[in-house]
């Protein structure tokens, strides 16, 4: 199983600008592919990964603004085409499925695939997806409009079993390795324990991915992202223009590192930039400023968590 990472399809704001994108990444987490936020050229962009489209079953828009959700239509056209059959739930604020449904009716298409819409609506943090390997969470933003980013966590992984140890002791099963994966000793039918650490190696860490979308600086949002492996979070303004920022529901990239380091975050990936700034490179030097481990990232590059 190839180890968690994103790829970002998408990090431009909302002025569209020659070869840079709108926000839009995908997921890839246990085997799980997670689309997150829909600009325009999404599609386009997702071609250029290789990634099969048909293997996204699971969407998340962080809010309606149009940088955020202008592609999401032409791919479900796109899957409309491909023949799809399988089931596709978009994760959005209320109002996306209207939308959606308004451009089926008047320009006269067809969704002939399983398409569920899961509203979101709360203010404070809840759990939204859970499957075997993952668990997804809303994180609760201070934008213009009602907006949400998300937290991706891996399920606690199961220990890895030192094969050569267990077939020396002949009482154990096969039905018995689950238990000693969790981490259970394992007691032999005279009463003897045998430590797990003996029949296993230590467990892999579980990792955490957090997207914060469109916000303006709120320390707490800190409580959501304790300890996460990679953040993203949204960069608009240099740090002089903070006033303008918060007018507008932005984060300058001073708030995005001081978010990172109140919240013991491992690495920081900063987007989202006005193009009134050419210099990219003045946000990462100003976030390195309180929160060393920030990169602006390359489009289509694979940043594993």
């Amino acid at each position: 199983m190839e180890k968690s990472f994103i790829i970002i399809l998408g990090y431009n704001s909302s002025l569209p600008f020659y070869n840079h994108h709108p926000t839009s990444q995908i997921l890839s987490m246990k085997n799980n592919l997670f689309l997150i936020d829909c600009g325009e050229g999404t599609q386009t962009q997702l071609l250029k990964t290789k990634i099969k489209m048909n293997k996204i079953n699971n969407i998340f828009i962080s809010h309606l603004h149009g940088d955020h959700y202008f592609g999401l239509i032409s791919i479900l056209s796109t899957y409309q085409l491909l023949r799809r059959n399988s089931l596709l739930t978009i994760y959005a604020p209320k109002g996306l499925k209207e939308i959606i449904e308004i451009h089926i009716k008047w320009s006269n298409s067809n969704i002939n695939y399983p398409l569920r819409f899961v509203v979101l609506s709360s203010i404070k943090q809840k759990k939204i997806y859970e499957n075997k390997n993952v668990k997804i969470y809303t994180i609760p933003l201070k934008h213009k409009i009602y907006t949400n980013g998300f937290l991706f966590k891996e399920k606690k992984n199961f220990k890895r079993l030192k094969i050569d140890k267990i077939k020396k002791i002949k009482e154990i099963k096969i039905k018995d390795y689950r238990s000693i994966q969790k981490g259970y000793n394992y007691i032999k039918k005279n009463g003897t324990i045998i430590p797990n650490k003996y029949l296993t190696y230590n467990r892999i860490k579980s990792l955490s991915y957090a997207f914060c979308s469109d916000t303006k600086y709120n320390p707490e949002v800190v409580k959501y992202l304790k300890n996460v492996d990679l953040l993203y979070h949204e960069t608009t303004y240099l740090h002089k223009y903070k006033d303008l920022a918060n007018k507008r529901g932005h984060s300058t990239s001073i708030n995005a590192a001081k978010i990172a380091k109140k919240s013991n975050t491992k690495k920081l990936i900063i987007g989202h930039f006005s193009n009134r700034f050419t210099n990219k490179s003045m946000f990462k030097k100003e976030a390195k400023k309180i929160f060393k481990n920030t990169i602006i990232p390359k489009t289509l590059v694979k940043y594993y968590i």
